[in-house]
C-alpha cells in the first residue's frame, strides 16, 4: 500500500500540513517505537494503556493480561473486535521559543483506529509473539523458549489491521512571531535522542550473541 485513505478519523481540523498518509513514512515511525498506547472505552469510562507492539505489514500485534479490562473487552467482542486508536510517538526535540504560547516540541507520531481484534489461532498466536519479540531486538525470537500453555493462558494476543491510520509529523523547529525576534529572551531547539546503553547480561560468563551485538552498534 502507498498511500492510506484520508478518513474522518484521520483527517484533523487543525494543522493538515502536518499529516502525512504514505505507508513508508506511517511504517517508520511504527517501527522505531517500542511502546503502543492503546486508548478504548469500557463501560462508558476512557481508558488508556501501553502495550508492547510489533508489525507485521499492514497489521500491528499486541499482547496483555488476559484478566486486564482491554483483553475482557477483546474477547466479549468476538471477531468484531473492540474499537480502539493506538498511538506511537517520538519526540526529537524541544522547541524553546521567545514567547510561551510558541513552546513546543517537533515529533513523529502514528495514529491508528480500528477494531482490535483477539487471536485465537495457536499458529498465529505463535507468530505474533515472534513479530513482537524482533520488534524489541531483530533476530531475538530465534533466542528464545516459546510460551508455556499456561503463558498462554495468562496472555492475550491482539491484532489491528492498518486500514485507518495516518502519520503527523511537526519538524521545523521555531516559529516565531515577527513582532519578538528582538527580545531579549533565550530561544533555540534543544535535539532529543534515544540511545542504547552497554548491556547488562545476567551472567558473568555470557557472551553477546552476534544479532545482539549488531543492533547495539547500530545505535
Amino acid at each position: 500500500m502507498a498511500e492510506y485513505p484520508v478518513t474522518a478519523a484521520t483527517s484533523p481540523k487543525r494543522h493538515r500540513d502536518r499529516m502525512r498518509y504514505d505507508a513508508d513514512t506511517v511504517h517508520a515511525i511504527l517501527d522505531a517505537g517500542f511502546m503502543a498506547h492503546v486508548s478504548f472505552t469500557v463501560g462508558g469510562r476512557p481508558q488508556l494503556i501501553p502495550l508492547a507492539f510489533g508489525r507485521d505489514g499492514e497489521r500491528l500485534y499486541l499482547h496483555t493480561s488476559s484478566g486486564g479490562q482491554l483483553a475482557l473487552a477483546a474477547r466479549a467482542s468476538g471477531a468484531e473486535g473492540v474499537p480502539v486508536a493506538i498511538s506511537v510517538t517520538h519526540i526529537d526535540s524541544v522547541v524553546l521559543s521567545r514567547s510561551a504560547m510558541h513552546h513546543s516540541v517537533d515529533y513523529r507520531c502514528v495514529i491508528a483506529h480500528g477494531p482490535l481484534v483477539h487471536v485465537t489461532d495457536p499458529d498465529e498466536q505463535l507468530h505474533a509473539y515472534r513479530v513482537i519479540i524482533d520488534h524489541l531486538v531483530p533476530g531475538r525470537a530465534d533466542d528464545v523458549r516459546a510460551p508455556s500453555p499456561k503463558e498462554n493462558a495468562q496472555t492475550t494476543v491482539l491484532r489491528l489491521d492498518l486500514d485507518q491510520v495516518a502519520a503527523k509529523v511537526r519538524d521545523h523547529g521555531l516559529a516565531e512571531d515577527p513582532d519578538d525576534l528582538d527580545l531579549p529572551h533565550y530561544a533555540g531547539v534543544v535535539p532529543l535522542t534515544t540511545t542504547r546503553g552497554p548491556i547488562r547480561p545476567d551472567r558473568a560468563d555470557q557472551d553477546v550473541p552476534p544479532y545482539l551485538a549488531t543492533w547495539l552498534g547500530a545505535s
